[in-house]
């Protein structure tokens, strides 16, 4: 029950004939919501006419049957989930952006964020460029455009694009004739594609939303890669494979990805029972019951539970109706939300001595609340682990962490934390054991292939030099206050 935001969801489908998509899309959305509940959009291309509805709101909210079926038919689209790490939660900010130029239209939604994205805004303004939205997808799609009046092709396009943006972004981007699928370098964030019986593609940055609308996976994008489909099938780009060091984000395993999903060739499932397994073995305890805490921490609960032998035990109902708090802007409405979220079952923790298991810890605050309830409920003792290490650092690359003064761990020992949160003992998986719960996937063999930056503070890139979330909001003020100085 971490209160982390974590940014997007992307989505795209190939069909080789015009049908209707809007709806296979907004499937697939609606399996990627957990990443992402501040807004929504969908983009379909029916023989280069875009049309598009975006607002703020969950899938189910903002896309009614009417505004499903006023899209059209087509056999192109795209759509996205959104949590915003760069740029104000507006519906400007609601992607997929759709561009027009000189060569066409194009749409583009993006998960990640990119390190540059001030510096290379900075750089189109003073060349003329005048942004409709304050999100580092905007920088995207005019770097891509800019190459596109000198390129042969959009792919050739987004290929000369990549040598100037830096950090995280999966992308998904329609031209009037083409689906491109494209993974950062580092490969910071997941994505990947499969193929429905009726022949149409499809592209999501996870397995689940493959399966939501009856595609079989076929494979994961490699860090660098551009794949494109059109009429004449699929092929890919590879100039930029094998040019940074891989970078997976290891929190994709802990707390984003959807347990169903399968990243790099590992079953989420599988990683975060193996967490709780690494997390017995490093922090033991004698106890009576392990629980786990809705929904994230339940895994890595059950993975305890079997590596110590203690049993498992239902701890909490969880109102189904409440969202994530993580992705709930606003610290209020996160301690609203907590209240109404959880109800611990008294029978199975009263009088009992109780290892409570979570996915991670930022402010402490919503932890803090959750030991509460479990002591109110009549634990005789309360441990709590998580199966993340502490936040020490600020993520650069998509994780709404942009500095350290909320970071508990960043103020406080261990037992410092343990007496605020209200624990009789607390532990945190290593390092070292985070980068090995992917040990079963094609790429987890080796530690090295993860980012661990918001733990250890290795950072895969340059740190960027501007990193406040709403940079682009203070920019315009800014320069809005030097103007009415200068009058």
């Amino acid at each position: 029950m971490s209160i982390l935001h974590e940014e997007c969801g992307v989505f795209g489908i190939f069909a080789s004939e015009t049908t209707e998509l809007a709806h296979s899309v907004y499937y697939g959305l609606y399996a990627l919501q957990h990443r992402g509940q501040e807004s929504c959009g969908i983009v379909v291309n029916d023989d280069g006419l875009f049309s598009s509805y975006r607002d703020v709101g969950l899938v189910n909210d903002v896309f009614t049957a009417e505004r499903l079926n006023a899209l059209g038919n087509g056999n192109i689209a795209v759509g996205h989930v959104r949590y915003g790490t760069t740029g104000v939660s507006d519906r400007i900010n609601a992607q997929p952006i759709v561009v027009n130029h000189t060569k066409g239209r194009m749409a583009i939604a993006h998960n990640g964020n990119i390190v540059n994205s001030y510096e290379l805004r900075t750089e189109l303004e003073l060349q003329g460029s005048i942004f409709q939205t304050t999100s580092d997808t905007e920088v995207i799609a005019y770097n891509i455009i800019k190459e596109r009046i000198s390129s042969p092709s959009i792919e050739e396009a987004v290929n000369r694009a990549m040598n100037k943006i830096k950090g995280a972004y999966s992308l998904v981007i329609m031209s009037p004739s083409k689906l491109i699928a494209v993974r950062d370098e580092n490969g910071f964030r997941p994505l990947c594609y499969g193929r429905r019986d009726d022949g149409s593609y499809v592209v999501a940055s996870e397995t689940c939303a493959l399966d939501a609308v009856g595609a079989k996976f076929i494979r994961d994008l490699e860090p660098g890669e551009i794949l494109i489909f059109d009429k004449n099938g699929t092929r890919s780009i590879t100039d930029h494979i094998g040019r940074a060091k891989r970078a997976i984000c290891v929190f994709e395993y802990i707390y984003f990805a959807r347990p169903d999903s399968i990243v790099e060739g590992c079953s989420v499932h599988q990683a975060r029972l193996r967490a709780g397994s690494f997390l017995a073995l490093e922090h033991p305890v004698n106890a009576d019951v392990v629980v786990g805490v809705p929904d994230s921490g339940i895994d890595a609960a059950i993975g305890y539970s079997r590596q110590s032998g203690i049993p498992y035990g239902i701890g909490f109902i969880k109102n189904k109706y409440i969202g994530r708090t993580f992705i709930s802007p606003g610290q209020k409405s996160r301690e609203d939300k907590v209240r109404i979220k959880l109800n611990p079952i008294a029978e199975t923790i009263k009088g009992k001595r109780v290892i409570l298991v979570d996915d991670s810890m930022v402010r402490g605050t919503t932890s803090a609340r959750t030991v509460k309830l479990v002591r109110e409920a009549g634990a005789a003792e309360v441990h709590m682990r998580f199966s993340a290490p502490p936040f020490l650092n600020p993520c650069y690359y998509g994780v709404d962490i942009d500095s350290r003064e909320n970071l508990i761990a960043c103020h406080h020992s261990i037992d410092e934390i343990a007496k605020i949160i209200g624990v009789d003992s607390l532990g945190f998986l290593s390092v070292e054991s985070a980068k090995k719960l992917a040990c079963g996937g094609k790429h987890g063999i080796n530690p090295d292939g993860f980012c661990t930056a918001c733990f250890s503070g290795e950072y895969p890139t340059e740190i960027p030099t501007e990193t406040h979330k709403n940079r682009f909001e203070q920019k315009i003020s800014d320069r809005l206050k030097e103007e009415e100085q200068s009058k």
